[in-house]
């Protein structure tokens, strides 16, 4: 977890060699998402990135079919990049929270499954539930540093009240909500969160804290460059208002 920022640095929070040597199945998304932090000006930033994982029981085969390992792989690949503890937070959700737990670089194959393996029914989305997981684990970790938080779901809230005052209360925290769709990209379920996309700002936020997209019926097929083009879009253009506010130092 990153807990200041420091002087300027410069490159990956984690060196080459250093995946290399502790995930080297992991150094051609690592090196993937480092091209899309250049691209997207974010060459040396600093930032805690955070997984929430929807178990709700439309997700079964995603979990089943390696969709879901795929994305935390491609996530810890962004990670490195960006935070130096090779760690990142996940927080597993449906109607309550299933899971607070991480993902290493050193122990990242079948993680997904070793987590979900112990955990019992598969219920409904509830968005607020893991957004305040979030916000409690880093507010608890004293952190100050900026964190772009991965929030994959293939479904709304079953409360958009709850989620979208859960967003609107953490446009002060220096938290970015990156949230990702799977599955029909055609569906209504998919509504709600370009709502939240557009939330007006100041009205409704002090600044524009959340991006969504939709990854696609296989997500597995979004090529690793497109998707961490994605992922890394939105956050710089946060970053600068942020800090404008005072929000990230």
């Amino acid at each position: 977890m990153v807990t200041a920022p420091g002087s300027a640095p410069s490159g990956p929070a984690i060196s080459l060699r250093k995946v290399e040597e502790t995930a080297p199945a992991l150094v051609g998304l690592y090196k993937s998402a480092k091209v899309s932090l250049e691209k997207n000006g974010l060459s040396g930033e600093r930032a805690a990135v955070y997984l929430v994982l929807d178990y709700s029981g439309s997700m079964r085969e995603y979990y089943r079919d390696g969709t879901v390992q795929a994305l935390a792989d491609r996530v810890l690949g962004l990670s490195a990049n960006l935070d130096d503890d090779g760690i990142v937070p996940v927080v597993v959700f449906s109607t309550d929270i299933d899971a607070r737990t991480d993902i290493s670089l050193a122990e990242h194959e079948d993680r997904i499954a070793k987590i979900v393996a112990s955990l019992g029914h598969m219920g409904k989305t509830s968005y607020h539930l893991a957004m305040d997981a979030v916000i409690d684990h880093y507010l608890d970790s004293g952190s100050t540093a900026p964190a772009l938080v991965v929030f994959q779901t293939d479904g709304g809230p079953i409360s958009r009240p709850a989620a979208e005052r859960y967003l609107c209360k953490a446009a002060r925290l220096p938290l970015f909500w990156q949230f990702i769709g799977f599955g029909d990209p055609d569906s209504r379920q998919f509504d709600f969160l370009r709502k939240l996309d557009e939330l007006p700002v100041p009205e409704k936020r002090a600044v524009d804290n959340a991006g969504f997209f939709h990854a696609g019926q296989d997500p597995r097929e979004l090529p690793d460059s497109e998707l961490y083009d994605r992922l890394t879009g939105e956050f710089p253009h946060w970053l600068a208002a942020a800090r404008a506010q005072g929000i990230v130092p």
